[in-house]
């Protein structure tokens, strides 16, 4: 699922393609895409959008008259960028904004149709859409630290919380919580001060340094390889591959349809956190599935 730094590039290619410009078609592909009907999607042709924006993993295009196109890629969605008209893949082309200079896809891969598009009007409206996670480039320690701590949940349920924190998920949570040193388990309460202050740095940290590496591999073009495992990250899609940092095999718990990747040596005082010891503890913190976090939040 594209989180932070990825939907952050994705905002920086876009702004000087279709900032100023008109909509000036809008193409649906797979009518499932769309999660909303009024306003109807085809209100939006012919006016310009004047802003763009992030609310946790979503991508938001502002529009004239208070209106705003939410485009939600879940964990196959993805944007291309093409020639002005150029036609939607039959089997992944869900839409398409057609603009003066180009044409914008929205596409997903696989079976299962998560990837959305809602229109709303008024920031209220707008408003509903947001979890309410901080942003952590605009927080300090002790907003940091009071979101952290609101609810006793394992660090890795914390970090992937839209309601704790934006934009945060599934694959840079294993690289911010293996920079730490700290358990994707351990929970909320047993933190001590300098461990609250190590995650902080440490999630700034990881989340620029991943926004600086893909905009340097974009540079003046647009996202084609958006995707969770890349052969740089310490940890995550990592399964018995050496750490980077002590040679130690990755790990990996497995709970429903999520795993997490960790360094038993770095993280976790080498003992290993064997899946079925950790069982009831994951059934009562962790969610089951990507819905549960990412959907029932509005549109």
């Amino acid at each position: 699922m594209p989180e932070y730094p990825d939907v952050t590039v994705y905002l920086d290619c876009l702004r000087p393609r279709i900032i100023d410009e008109p909509i000036e078609q809008v193409r649906i592909q797979s009518p499932f895409v769309l999660r909303t009907v009024d306003p109807p999607i085809f209100d939006i042709e012919g006016k310009s959008i004047t802003g763009l924006s992030r609310i946790g993993k979503r991508i938001v295009f502002e529009l004239p008259d208070e209106l705003y196109v939410v485009i939600h890629l879940m964990v196959a969605g993805r944007l291309r960028w093409r020639e002005r008209g150029t036609a939607l893949p039959k089997k992944l082309g869900l839409a398409a904004f057609d603009f003066p200079s180009g044409s914008l896809f929205l596409t997903e891969a696989g079976t299962k149709k998560r990837a959305s598009i809602s229109v709303v009007r008024g920031d209220e409206s707008l408003a509903r859409i947001d979890r309410g996670g901080i942003e952590v480039f605009e927080s300090s320690q002790a907003v940091f630290r009071e979101a952290l701590l609101r609810e006793n949940h394992t660090l890795k349920r914390s970090l992937t919380d839209p309601r704790f924190f934006s934009g945060i998920g599934n694959a840079y949570s294993d690289e911010i919580l293996h920079h730490a040193r700290l358990s994707p388990i351990k929970q909320t309460k047993r933190l001590n001060d300098e461990e609250i202050i190590r995650l902080y740095t440490s999630t700034l940290h990881v989340l620029q340094l991943w926004t600086d590496r893909l905009a340097a591999e974009v540079g003046d073009g647009f996202p084609e390889k958006v995707t969770a495992f890349r052969a740089e990250m310490a940890v995550h899609g990592k399964y018995r591959q050496p750490c980077p940092d002590c040679g130690a095999p990755v790990q990996r718990i497995q709970y429903a349809s999520n795993e997490t990747n960790y360094c038993a040596r770095c993280q976790n005082g080498g003992k290993l956190l064997a899946d079925r010891s950790l069982s009831r503890l994951l059934k009562g913190d962790w969610p089951k599935t990507i819905e549960e976090l990412e959907e029932g939040d509005g549109v």
